[in-house]
Formats: structure tokens, C-alpha cells, sequence
């Protein structure tokens, strides 16, 4: 199948698990995540329409961000984030998914460039393993008043990943309370940042708005099967 039949293929996924869950396909934002892929791939997506990119790995961004500099095109960092990585995440991210520590928030910020301004997300640790990227549901709301302090970041909303061994859909509802309790301190930050390839029908269902979709949209990563 060619990438623009794999992405046709999700694209009408998408569309049908939200029209299941009652909701405009139109209001839910598809990154495609592109990681281990040469940068001649985000050309193709972005000939294809793709507006949405997501890297996990800092390195990986910043080498793909200057390949390809296209008109539009917006790049999401969803990965683990290191402190000491967060100058050139920023230089390179529009938007950054994980965010999941007070000294990763101030270290973005202290790397801005006059008044630019990033988009955040607080990322959530749906799992009961600590070792697990996100801060506690219990912190959320404490994490997301320190970002609100720091006039350089743009708080867009909470970002999960399902647990491997659960259900997902538990999982996104407990990322949505959390989510409705974030806008109750920031109204704007409508972002919900969840659902991967196997489970976007039930982050749809609780109210995604942003995926990262990745593999069945860009085919198998190089060197990875």
C-alpha cells in the first residue's frame, strides 16, 4: 500500500470513530509521527497534505526540522524531554507534548527568544509505574500553575499514553477528567494529546483532539521491520 493509501485508509478511521462518537472529524488534529524516517519522507507527507509532524528524539528533529523547512508545516515534540536538550528542542518544536516536570517547563523558557512564545502540553502518567514519562494525576494541576507562571510558554492541555496492560479506554477517561480540571485554571488549554495507532478509536471516544499516529501511516521504520 502506498503512504498515500495508508494515510487515506486512517484519515477515514479517524473520521469514522468520531463521527461513533458524535463528534466533527474536523475538530481532531492527525500527527503523523515520522521518527526514524529519512526527511525526504516529511516532504512526501506534506505534498500529501499533512500539515502535522511529530519526532520523539531531539536529535532526529532538529536534523529533519532544517532538511525540511516547508511552508505550514508544524512540529510537534512528543518525546521524553532531557533538560539540558530543552534550547534545541525549542529552537526546533512549535509545539511541545511532554512536559512533565517544573524543571523541564523552566528550562524551555529559559531558553526563549525574545517574545516567542511555545505551545505546551503537560504530559500525565496514566500508569502506576513512576518510571512511566508523566507527572502524577495528582501534580497535574500544580505543574500546570507553574507553566502558567512562565509568560514564554503557551499551555495548550494534558498529553497520555495508554498503559501497555490496560484497557485504554479507563485510561483516556481518567486523561480527560484530568484535562477538564487543567481549563478550569487555563480556558484555553482545550488540548487533549492521546491515541496511537491501536487504541485512536477510544482516545476519540474521550475526547482527543491531537494523535500521533505513526507506522500505519509511514510504513515500517527503516532498519526496524
Amino acid at each position: 500500500m502506498s503512504l498515500s493509501a495508508r494515510l487515506s485508509a486512517i484519515d477515514a478511521r479517524i473520521a469514522d470513530a468520531a463521527r461513533l462518537a458524535g463528534r466533527d472529524p474536523a475538530g481532531i488534529t492527525r500527527i503523523v509521527v515520522t521518527k526514524f524516517h529519512p526527511a525526504s519522507l516529511v516532504h512526501e507527507l506534506h505534498a500529501l497534505g499533512v500539515r502535522d509532524v511529530g519526532e520523539n528524539r531531539q536529535q532526529e528533529l532538529t536534523a529533519k526540522r532544517a532538511e525540511a523547512a516547508l511552508d505550514g508545516l508544524r512540529w510537534h515534540f512528543i518525546g521524553q524531554a532531557q533538560t539540558n536538550k530543552a534550547a534545541a528542542i525549542r529552537r526546533s518544536a512549535d509545539a511541545v507534548h511532554s512536559v512533565d516536570r517544573v524543571k523541564l517547563a523552566d528550562a524551555l523558557h529559559g531558553a526563549a527568544d525574545d517574545d516567542d512564545v511555545l505551545d505546551v502540553l503537560v504530559q500525565v502518567n496514566l500508569t502506576d509505574d513512576t518510571g512511566r514519562g508523566g507527572v502524577a494525576p495528582a501534580d497535574v494541576e500544580r505543574l500546570a500553575e507553574h507553566v502558567l507562571t512562565l509568560p514564554s510558554l503557551r499551555l495548550r492541555g494534558v498529553m497520555g499514553v495508554a498503559p501497555l496492560d490496560e484497557n485504554p479506554a479507563p485510561a483516556f477517561e481518567r486523561l480527560h477528567g484530568i484535562a477538564a480540571a487543567v481549563r478550569a485554571l487555563e480556558p484555553d488549554a482545550t488540548w487533549i494529546s492521546a491515541g496511537m495507532t491501536g487504541d485512536f478509536a477510544e482516545a476519540i471516544a474521550a475526547g482527543a483532539t491531537h494523535l500521533r499516529i505513526g507506522s500505519a501511516i509511514t510504513g515500517p521504520r527503516p532498519g526496524r521491520g
